[in-house]
């Protein structure tokens, strides 16, 4: 029996799950909530003549397995967001009466790394650095106060301007988390954390952990399969963040060809490596996947989560991939894993060449707090170079007006370079042919970050 999948995402990733689908010979179909009637994901598919399913809302669970059952798909994606590191749709979607196979990990493994404290604890009882913080989730203000003032009372014995974090324990992607410095913002704090943790994710558990302010954010591609098999893509830094909102990321997360570091940087890439494989060897870790670590300026890294899902940026670790010589399509692997193929490599058949970037391209006013813009998109053009990749589900040949109901996120440029020298002068190239003009809807120029993405560019990889 052939192979259906049903795409329950929208946009870029919904198109990047299509191309694959479409390298594998395997069928789609696609859904689109209210809004996204303009949106390339539903254009493309209705011209090739695939099934395009109009759906209440992209969170609507009974919806989508509806038009699974109705489509006789076999299998659901979720790309990234939405229902990606529910464990609950992933564990309904294999064990209903009519089961899917779920594109992503075990929903048991979504489950317990999913959760901020799951993972943070699994990894401590293993020897896995993490941030000084709770291991276990808090409900009471009474005994989040008492962690609070005990973390800061600690920062202030190591010399170090005490702040903390307090966090949802469930969710990911920079939602529900607030920084404090004040033993009396705590217990507010604390109470607007939980009531938002409760409402988006189902969970009012809350972690409180020391606040690392000088630091990049490195991430590690990790892949797994049902056969304990487990292989790694490299790093990637994603360290120029809005709001803790990705805007730049760059493969490979550290190059001291690039820039100077007052540390061994491979020493601390070989660390991260070796404990983010033995957290995913331990808890079996049987899809594609991504463990975030804290590198402080002094060398130390801490472990931070780990996305059980696609990342918006794996296609930079794909572009400075390369297996048996060949560049990987990371969504072709983790479907590969899905369906229970074994891998065919090993992490001594994947090497690495040059450096890779993205830029996120959204519909934002960066001099006014990064105010999330909606509009028309009147005009959008790009050049067309064999080291650029722009992924976009917005039509060139047309108006597009932004829908309201989603984060105004327009494309993903991803350029590549021998090395980090070039791939920054192509980063500036690339950005400075980019064109996206449009109007808001109170009729004046709609704004984009471009301008804001040129003057972060000349920090990547740097310690400043």
């Amino acid at each position: 029996m052939k192979e259906r999948v049903l795409i329950a995402n929208r946009g870029e990733i919904a198109l990047r799950i299509m191309e694959a689908c479409e390298i594998l010979g395997m069928d789609y179909v696609a859904v689109y909530a209210p809004g996204d009637e303009q949106s390339l994901h539903v254009k493309i598919p209705k011209k090739k003549g695939k099934p395009c399913y109009r759906i209440s809302s992209y969170r609507d669970a009974n919806d989508i397995l509806a038009v699974a059952d109705e489509a006789k798909c076999t299998a659901i994606h979720p790309g990234y967001g939405f229902f990606s590191e529910d464990f609950r749709f992933a564990r309904r979607v294999v064990k209903r009466n009519n089961p899917l196979i779920f594109i992503g990990p075990r929903w048991e493994v979504i489950r317990d790394l999913g959760h901020k404290l799951m993972a943070k604890k699994v990894a401590h009882d293993i020897g896995v650095p993490v941030i000084p913080g709770t291991i276990h989730p808090i409900y009471n203000e009474i005994e989040a106060e008492a962690k609070a003032e005990e973390l800061f009372l600690w920062q202030e014995e190591q010399g170090l301007e005490p702040r903390i974090l307090i966090k949802a324990a469930a969710g990911g992607g920079g939602m529900g988390i607030e920084e404090i410095d004040d033993l009396d913002m705590v217990r507010p704090v604390f109470r607007r954390i939980r009531a938002y943790a409760k409402r988006l994710f189902g969970d009012d558990g809350v972690l409180i952990e020391v606040c690392i302010r000088d630091y990049h954010h490195i991430e590690l591609q990790v892949l797994g399969n049902q056969f304990g098999e487990l292989v790694h893509f490299g790093s990637r830094n994603c360290t120029i963040q809005v709001h803790r909102q990705k805007r730049i990321e760059v493969a490979p997360g550290f190059d001291p060809s690039y820039t100077s570091y007052p540390f061994d940087a491979q020493k601390v890439l070989d660390g991260i490596v070796k404990h983010s494989l033995k957290l995913a060897s331990h808890v079996g870790y049987d899809n594609v996947g991504t463990w975030e670590w804290l590198v402080t300026r002094d060398g130390k890294y801490y472990f931070m989560e780990v996305n059980t899902r696609i990342q918006v940026e794996n296609e930079i670790s794909a572009r400075v991939s390369r297996i048996k010589g060949k560049e990987p399509n990371l969504l072709v692997e983790q479907m590969r894993a899905a369906f229970g193929e074994k891998l065919g490599y090993s992490q001594k058949d994947i090497s690495f060449e040059g450096t890779s970037i993205e830029f996120r391209l959204i519909a934002e006013d960066f001099r006014r707090g990064f105010k999330p813009l909606s509009g028309t998109i009147t005009r959008f053009s790009y050049p067309s170079y064999d080291w650029l990749r722009v992924r976009t589900h917005v039509p060139q040949d047309e108006p597009y007006r932004i829908p309201t109901e989603f984060d105004p996120n327009l494309a993903l440029g991803i350029v590549w370079g021998k090395d980090s020298f070039q791939a920054e002068e192509r980063g500036f190239e690339f950005l400075n042919a980019l064109v996206i003009e449009g109007e808001t809807p109170k009729g004046e120029p709609l704004i984009t970050n471009i301008e804001y993405l040129k003057q972060k560019l000349p920090e990547i990889l740097k310690f400043l």
